[in-house]
């Protein structure tokens, strides 16, 4: 059936608005499930059940029952057990599909609270303040999970269901290697688009940096803390690799200033060192010193290169601090080329009319100088894939909140998106 986008949107705002505290308390539950790597199986289940009861198929299974490990998007997975990592797939029950298809996926990994002592409340309980939620995970993205489950619920209410098949996808690994939803793609499940709410401000995500993490392992030279010499002290020496890794990205920014996508953001790839750990004991001159570290990727620059770039830095640093032995670098996790979503497709202009329905403006993108899932399906597999979401603030801090007013707008605008692109039919029996 043809879809008035205006008549629709007026139906939706009061639905939408009168189930609002309902929604508000679906996502302070999932807010309340500590989904950390490794932890994410009760939170899944608790959402298979919620999926379940509402009509839809539920495959639950784990990335282990996948074979993705030399599949392109595949990232190394180190310290962690795919046995215990779910993922959720929900199909709405169509015989007859008779309209474009449609993936919603979600992301329901966090990361870690980090030191307990910054946060004012315990992260994984989550409270409101002054129209916000507050709580790991609210902003990244389980409200984006809450914005899909309610678009297809508001739909719903109002008599509707989806022409085209449509399936609620909530997967991990979001946070460090992508891997859930490689292992979604390579069990079967394509559409015509994808559409992933993650938090960013109404916008649409236009292009991305990629993402190269490592472990680097330097060794020293141990003894007694008698002959101690900063050569020598494998933890000090890593701080020479750090330093000329901080040079190689500086030198990557200036060539990132002709970037046509990233070219106006100033030092758009960023470096993190971002955990380090070594020595046994403090008598010692410290044996060895592990690094673990992030670096961008641009649009245009192959993963294959970025890595040579990193190897050659760590052989080149190891030469000029007259190390024994090149220190060991592992590659642990994202390995995610940066990507560009080309203007001019169907799913995007489908948004934009959806997004100026409910907000009267224009839809406006900007690139973004991190990674999401979104390469799987767009560039990877071929799916024309949206990223857009509300509004909220902090993300991966202690401060991470969501706007719950956005919260609904954004719904709307999904619900929106799903009429026009899937269309709409009465509900069957």
């Amino acid at each position: 059936m043809a879809v008035d986008l205006s008549k629709l949107d007026s139906d939706l705002r009061s639905i939408i608005d009168e189930r609002f505290d309902d929604q508000v308390n679906w996502l302070a539950r999932l807010v309340s499930l500590d989904s950390t790597r490794g932890n994410e199986a009760p939170c899944q289940a608790w959402l298979a059940s919620e999926f379940a009861a509402r009509g839809w198929g539920v495959d639950q299974f784990r990335i282990s029952d996948v074979e993705i490990v030399g599949k392109r998007g595949y990232s190394p997975a180190v310290d962690v057990d795919y046995d215990k990592a779910v993922q959720v797939v929900a199909t709405l029950p169509n015989d007859a599909p008779d309209g474009r298809s449609l993936i919603l996926q979600g992301h329901i990994d966090v990361v870690p609270p980090g030191a307990r002592e910054l946060w004012e409340r315990p992260p994984f309980e989550p409270h409101i303040e002054d129209g916000f939620m507050w709580g790991r995970g609210a902003n990244d993205m389980k409200v984006g999970v809450a914005e899909i489950v309610f678009a297809l619920e508001a739909l719903k209410g109002l008599g509707f269901e989806p022409a085209g098949q449509v399936y609620v996808e909530t997967v991990s690994e979001e946070e460090c290697t992508g891997n859930g939803a490689l292992a979604t793609l390579e069990r079967g499940y394509r559409a015509d688009a994808c559409f992933i709410p993650e938090a960013l401000n109404n916008q649409l995500l236009r292009a991305e940096l990629g993402s190269v993490w490592f472990r680097v392992r330097v060794l020293g030279k141990p003894g007694h803390v008698l002959n101690f010499n900063r050569a020598s002290n494998a933890i000090l020496a890593a701080y020479d690799y750090v330093a000329d890794l901080e040079a190689l990205t500086r030198r990557i920014n200036e060539e990132a200033k002709t970037h046509p996508w990233f070219g106006h953001i100033e030092n758009p790839v960023k470096f993190s060192l971002g955990k380090i750990q070594g020595g046994d004991w403090l008598g010692s001159v410290p044996s060895w010193c592990e690094i673990e570290c992030r670096l961008s990727v641009l649009p245009g620059h192959p993963l294959e290169q970025v890595r040579q770039r990193v190897l050659d830095c760590i052989k080149v640093s190891a030469e000029r601090i007259g190390s024994a032995q090149t220190p060991t670098l592992t590659w642990i996790g994202f390995q995610a080329d940066g990507h560009v979503f080309e203007p001019g497709s169907d799913a995007e202009a489908t948004l934009a009319r959806s997004h100026e329905t409910v907000f009267g403006s224009p839809l406006e993108t900007f690139s973004q100088t991190a990674t999401s899932d979104t390469r799987q399906y767009d560039l990877y597999y071929g799916i024309p894939t949206l990223c857009y979401g509300n509004r909220g603030y902090d993300s991966h801090s202690p401060r991470e909140r969501t706007d719950l007013k956005s919260m609904a707008e954004t719904t709307r605008v999904i619900a929106l998106f799903i009429a026009d692109w899937c269309g709409l039919r009465p509900v069957q029996s």
